[in-house]
């Protein structure tokens, strides 16, 4: 369960941030393509970051610097990917984009760029060192029926995203 409320915690920490960070840099913030307040790939994205750095800090046996800058390497390679198929998911599902780096001096097409890649390999050993220490504790608190009923909201939304997109429903 544990994961699972991550996933769903740092799912609307991830909206509400990226809500306030469009606030200052447009007219219209969007985050995600459901209709709830939650993005769902901040919570696949802090899973992964939980997972690959508890188990490579638990096996490199190494200075912290040295295990720091091998998660950081890691983490950005994995993060900028997933941002890459996100991208191209929301593209194909859905048929439009909420980012484009072509005009990045170092894109890699439309979906990556090592700008964006160190920004998330930033963000990550920032929440690995001073987000998730904070708020570990409290999601591990969480009973099951609130992780069941978030989980059920989250899925119908889904759903009816899906449904609407293809005009099942208006």
């Amino acid at each position: 369960m544990y994961l699972l409320n991550c996933f769903f915690v740092y799912s609307v920490l991830g909206y509400f941030l990226e809500m306030i960070f469009g606030l200052f840099v447009s007219v219209h913030p969007e985050s995600g393509v459901l209709y709830g307040p939650w993005t769902p790939i901040y919570g696949i994205a802090s899973v992964l970051i939980i997972i690959i750095s508890d188990k490579l800090f638990k096996n490199l046996h190494m200075s912290k610097i040295k295990e720091t800058i091998i998660v950081f390497l890691v983490i950005t390679v994995i993060l900028t990917l997933l941002e890459c198929l996100g991208g191209y998911l929301i593209e194909i599902i859905f048929g439009f984009s909420f980012w484009d780096y072509s005009n990045y001096k170092f894109n890699i097409g439309k979906y990556m760029c090592l700008e964006m890649a160190l920004v998330w390999g930033i963000l990550s050993i920032i929440f690995i060192y001073l987000v998730r220490p904070h708020l570990d504790k409290y999601i591990k608190r969480i009973p099951k029926l609130f992780t069941i009923l978030l989980g059920s909201f989250m899925f119908l939304d889904f759903i009816i995203r899906l449904l609407v997109e293809f005009n099942i429903i208006n």
